[in-house]
């Protein structure tokens, strides 16, 4: 297929090269065939009383268009003060800005007109309480409960709600960053965090690597920091620290594995910040930092591989970046790839296949609730926001696509091959067509006979699964549903299944695969025997829980009520919600919402708003 080169920018370590765009982001207003921004430098403090960052960001600019006197960027729900802009003889002159009318969406578009090409601009202005990329929590609503804290979420086009930015992933830059609060206030930001070391209020950093603008992060809280291993360590409230240094210990081994397969780690240091409950994601891929949320610390390393998916990140996403979020299977097909390849490499064969097992049947029972088109790994987005099409398309079936070829050509070859793409595309951003003309070219033509093109863009462009996709299955999983069978045919007893030694992904196929419609009292016999309404593990607790609304087991009510109080991870309480609407439990629901919505983030408040509002 031919296709038409795309803006893609190279920076390393302060060298850059830069290519025009002539692909179109529609999530975005930024005019990069014009005017690429190089590097950022953040001037900002973070205000809690009025839960603003206030300051400014002075963009450095590469001219594209020698005709061209506009900068065209990303806005959301921002005061802009005043514009200057350095010329080519070193000179700062006030430049004229219009902000248009904001667009639900994409937001305002900031258009800044120069009278000569600039070399630098400056921006100043403060974020409003309600930027959608941001998250201002009350010390009650934190785990030490002594101080505010404040982090960003900038993933998908959220960047622009406390950063006024070209928010495309089809660009990329470094940059550096002055962020001054409060003196016991420690901030972290997506960079090197070093100087983050020294509690003092005013703290510096560098991102010396070129990112797309939403992967820039920060962060602000009562932190501490604990070191892991000579490259990793943990930033978080004094109260979860030690617990996730005990969890995540094998992150270390997770980056020396990747690296022998994939690469050598490009980044520097690895270190994660531990979030309150209310961070609506299991993590974020934040290069340096990836950002956790807490309800993966388990206590038993059972939701570890959460961690590998945010370190794949590092090779898949964050060194290779989907230019458009119409192309986001690309980072996170791969991403789930390279994670199950790492927790295969960290704890064994036996737990990876588990965990393909469980991501593919839960993929095709979404494939049954989503509209076909969004089904497709090429996703259209026809105008929407990307957080209104995410699900686990992208995610599990752009794994299982790499299943599919590792197993059609063998490990060693398509090892290789993938190694080779991250190497090829190392800091650029690229489309879906671009990396169909690349893997045409190394691998199906290189190993011919083996897989058609034909094959390929069905995976690609088709909905649904092909008729031959991979179905991981496991043993272990062999068992527990023989376990099962015989249990709901009455020949055993709850008592006498053989969970002594159940891992969390065996009791989370087991829950899963039980009948919607289990009477009452085995119901109370299984809470019985396992205490399940009061599980402490969020994963089980969750699959429980939707379990007992479907099957209406009333006992569970007041421990559900704190389970969607205390977090705000939308994979465990968006279903949850659904559920109780469509079990007759609306009314209930509403009046948890309203007490639990202060506590959310603005991207959950979102989601379940839309839940009531139909």
């Amino acid at each position: 297929m031919k296709i038409t080169p795309l803006f893609l920018s190279l920076a390393m370590a302060g060298m850059c090269s830069h290519a025009m765009a002539s692909a179109v982001d529609q999530n975005s207003y930024a005019n990069i065939n014009d005017v690429i921004t190089t590097h950022l430098n953040l001037d900002l403090d973070v205000d809690f009383a009025d839960k603003q960052l206030e300051g400014f960001v002075e963009h450095t600019l590469a001219w594209q268009n020698v005709n061209s006197r506009h900068l065209v960027l990303d806005t959301r729900d921002l005061d802009i003060d005043k514009v200057m802009y350095k010329t080519q003889k070193g000179r700062w002159k006030k430049a004229d800005f219009a902000l248009a009318k904001r667009d639900d969406v994409k937001g305002s578009k900031l258009t800044i007109t120069f009278s000569s090409q600039a070399q630098k601009v400056r921006i100043y202005y403060n974020s409003r309480p309600e930027a959608s990329g941001l998250q201002w929590l009350t010390p009650e609503q934190t785990a030490s409960k002594t101080h505010p804290f404040m982090y960003s979420q900038s993933q998908a086009i959220h960047a622009r709600s406390w950063l006024p930015v070209q928010d495309t992933p089809a660009m990329r830059v470094t940059y550096t960053a002055r962020i001054q609060t409060p003196k016991d206030i420690r901030a972290v930001m997506s960079a090197d965090n070093k100087d983050a070391l020294y509690k003092d209020g005013d703290y510096h950093f560098t991102m010396p690597q070129a990112i797309s603008p939403y992967l820039i992060a920060i962060g602000a809280g009562n932190l501490e920091f604990k070191a892991m291993s000579k490259q990793t360590g943990i930033f978080a409230e004094p109260e979860i620290l030690d617990a996730s240094v005990a969890e995540f210990n094998d992150t270390q081994a997770m980056i020396d594995k990747t690296n022998e397969m994939y690469g050598d780690y490009a980044w520097g240091r690895y270190d994660l910040l531990m979030l309150p409950p209310s961070f609506p994601f299991g993590g974020m891929e934040n290069p340096r930092l990836s950002f956790i949320t807490p309800t993966v610390v388990a206590g038993d390393k059972s939701l570890v591989n959460l961690i590998a998916h945010e370190l794949a990140h590092s090779w898949s996403g964050n060194l290779v970046t989907n230019a458009t979020w119409e192309d986001l299977w690309l980072n996170e097909g791969f991403t789930s790839y390279v994670e199950n390849r790492i927790m295969e490499e960290v704890f064994g064969r036996d737990r990876a296949v588990m965990e393909q097992a469980l991501d593919a049947a839960g993929l095709r029972a979404q494939l049954n609730t989503i509209d076909a088109p969004d089904t497709r790994l090429n996703l259209k987005l026809n105008g929407r926001d990307p957080d209104d099409a995410f699900s686990s398309v992208p995610y599990t079936k752009g794994q299982l696509f790499l299943i599919y070829l590792e197993n059609q050509y063998g490990r060693e070859k398509f090892d290789a091959f993938v190694k080779t793409y991250f190497d090829e595309f190392a800091f650029k951003s690229l489309t879906t067509a671009q990396f169909v003309t690349y893997i045409e070219a190394n691998l199906i033509e290189k190993y011919p006979g083996v897989v058609s093109m034909d094959k390929v863009n069905e995976w690609i462009f088709e909905p649904g699964l092909p008729s031959d996709a991979p179905n991981p299955t496991s043993d272990a999983f062999d068992k527990v549903d023989a376990a099962k069978t015989a249990w709901l045919q009455g020949s055993t007893t709850a008592a006498q299944l053989p969970t002594a030694n159940w891992t969390v992904h065996e009791w989370l196929h087991f829950l899963n695969n039980l009948p919607r419609d289990l009477s009452i009292e085995k119901m109370t016999e299984l809470d019985r025997e396992f205490n399940l309404t009061q599980a402490t593990n969020a994963e089980r607790a969750f699959a429980w829980y939707m379990l007992a609304v479907g099957n209406g087991y009333q006992p569970i009510y007041p421990a559900l009520d704190k389970h969607l109080t205390s977090i705000g991870r939308r994979k465990l309480i968006v279903p949850l919600y659904k559920a109780l609407i469509t079990n007759g439990k609306r009314e209930w629901a509403h009046k948890i919402y309203i007490n639990a919505r202060p506590g959310y983030h603005p991207l959950a408040q979102g989601t379940i708003d839309n839940l009531f509002s139909k």
